[in-house]
């Protein structure tokens, strides 16, 4: 069974940082694309980062490039987002997931079908 812990979020002001960290298990995660979505308050849940199982390939939505940054441990079996100068509109429960495919891209929403409980990031302007 996929368990996917998420820690780091927090409040922060317009500019900060944040850290994210989701520690993995019950999954092979060195051959596992994952990926970071979040959710505002009545919104859908966004797609907003994902890293392939090599580490090689990301994809970010166009509202965070340039400004989120994800990475990979397969030694920790964890996955970072790094979050640099944001924004009021980044707020929003943010959440972990895996693909359910193995050797996957990481680019695709879909592929992604387990989930952390989610952390939350408030930034105030």
């Amino acid at each position: 069974q996929v368990q996917l812990v998420e820690s780091g979020g927090g409040s922060v002001q317009a500019g900060g940082s944040l850290r994210l960290s989701c520690a993995a298990s019950g999954l092979i995660f060195r051959i596992t694309a994952m990926g970071w979505f979040r959710q505002a308050p009545g919104k859908e849940r966004e797609f907003v980062a994902g890293i392939s199982w090599t580490g090689s390939s990301t994809y970010y939505v166009d509202s965070v490039k340039g400004r989120f940054t994800i990475s990979r441990d397969n030694a920790k079996n964890t996955v970072y987002l790094q979050m640099n100068s944001l924004k009021p509109e980044d707020t929003a429960v943010y959440y972990c997931s895996a693909d359910k495919t193995r050797y996957g891209m990481g680019y695709r929403a879909a592929d992604f079908d387990s989930w952390g409980q989610g952390t939350q990031v408030t930034i105030s302007s």
